[in-house]
């Protein structure tokens, strides 16, 4: 190891993803350890094992405390410009119910302890990441923010998790690009702070920010959000007029505005809104949409004409009163000029229940259609080769259809599932997978 080039030696060190394992190859060689402060970046994530341990009488004399690990790592080196510090997920899921902790030795957001090392290494400091440890943090509110504003005038890259945070004195960060904020008590329930201070951010990720109540998202130079809300707040608006790409995983608010005219791709999971107001989405082409009540959703769908992949999921099946069309024709109804569909096991089971009921009107809606992926349960396998073969019959343009079937279902009748499907139409593309609740998709074969 001794007789590699430095600038190979510095080139391997800055790719251990954890600082720990610097710290061991830092005892092992002098070398190493000679190379060490040039490293640009520090990564330490406090382990279940290692809190155990220092909470376990026979073993917490002969821990190091973990922010002085911190310390003692940053301290040594020269340029600093990625920081990340926090717990892996395993204790990140331990819960205050499950825990009494009235300890601050992983309540990495508290205001001294960032203030002992952020105000020495800021100066190049391009990401920030803090994942604290909710059972600590939960009830103690911190003004990291404006410590973070106030020092790192250069950041790009901010992720803060599981913390309660304070909006107070923080500054705007015209550099900052990319902001994540997961599972965060946020003292800005409309949000107002998050426009003024970020307003350069192109990449958002809100992800179970609770705390809000009319939160509104007015950023021009948004591009991808991703926002995940975790309570069911009056009203949701969002306007990003150079917003690309949109992921909304929101309960039932009154009001849900959206004003995104270059949005293209477009995940909204949903269970309704009582107005929901789009402004034109002409260049959406692909949409994931996922509900409780479907159907409902589809009627007041504002938009439809430009999209051209299709993914649907309905998360509460309910057997639909009064139905003048399949699932299946409503669909292409709304979306008239999709190309691609995916149709989820909910959605699929409707579909058996209600057929396409045929027609001249039905062909001409699906001739656009050329690839459909579906997750099949097969209740009935005569119900679902019959509901197959009615695609099949209507979708004249069709070439590709991937079917994965419940694992459950037994073998002999995925085996004739498959062989009369093929049999049917041999000018289609068939693939034949597996899907179950929980586990990973699996493809059994293709067409041959």
């Amino acid at each position: 190891m001794d007789d590699l080039p430095p600038p190979l030696l510095l080139e391997i060190l800055s790719r251990l993803s954890d600082s720990a394992d610097l710290a061991r190859c830092r005892v092992a060689s002098k070398t190493l350890n000679s190379l060490a402060p040039e490293i640009r970046s520090v990564n330490l994530q406090c382990s279940y094992l290692r809190y155990a341990k220092s909470r376990s009488p026979p073993t917490s004399v002969f821990m190091t405390p973990f922010k002085l690990v911190f310390h003692n790592l940053i301290s040594d080196l020269k340029t600093v410009e990625s920081v990340s510090i926090g717990v892996e997920k395993p204790l990140r899921l331990v819960s205050y119910d499950d825990v009494e902790d009235e300890e601050d030795d992983l309540f990495l957001t508290e205001a001294n302890f960032v203030n002992s090392w952020l105000p020495k290494v800021c100066g190049h400091l391009k990401s920030v990441s803090i994942s604290d440890f909710w059972v600590q943090s939960c009830w103690r509110r911190s003004d990291v923010l404006s410590r973070i504003s106030a020092y790192c005038l250069n950041l790009v890259k901010l992720e803060i998790k599981n913390a309660w945070l304070s909006v107070d004195f923080v500054i705007p960060m015209p550099n900052l690009t990319t902001l994540t904020l997961e599972f965060i008590r946020l003292d800005d329930e409309n949000l107002e702070k998050v426009n003024e201070c970020f307003p350069s951010v192109q990449v958002l990720n809100l992800i179970g920010v609770g705390g809000l109540k009319d939160p509104k998202i007015h950023l021009i130079k948004l591009k991808t959000l991703c926002w995940t809300l975790s309570n069911a707040p009056m009203s949701i608006t969002i306007l990003a007029p150079n917003l690309v790409k949109l992921k909304l995983k929101c309960v039932k608010p009154h009001v849900l505005l959206i004003e995104t005219p270059l949005l293209s791709d477009l995940h909204l999971s949903i269970e309704g809104a009582g107005s929901f107001k789009v402004k034109e989405l002409a260049d959406l082409r692909k949409l994931h949409l996922e509900s409780t009540a479907l159907r409902n959703l589809l009627v007041m769908f504002p938009f439809g004409r430009s999209v051209k992949n299709l993914t649907v999921v309905s998360t509460k099946w309910e057997v639909p009163v009064g139905v003048t069309k399949s699932i299946f024709e409503l669909l292409l109804c709304v979306f008239p000029n999709v190309g691609s569909l995916t149709l989820t096991a909910g959605v699929w089971s409707e579909f058996e229940m209600y057929p396409i009921r045929g027609g001249s009107e039905s062909k001409t809606q699906m001739k656009d259609v050329k690839e459909i992926t579906a997750y099949l349960t097969v209740n009935d396998v005569e119900v679902t080769l019959s509901t197959i073969f009615s695609i099949l019959d209507n979708c004249s343009n069709i070439s590709y259809m991937a079917m994965f079937i419940h694992r459950d279902v037994v073998s002999t009748v995925t085996s004739s599932l498959i062989w009369r499907c093929m049999a049917y139409s041999s000018k289609v593309n068939w693939k034949w997978g597996m899907w179950k609740d929980g586990t990973k998709d699996a493809w059994i074969c293709d067409s041959i």
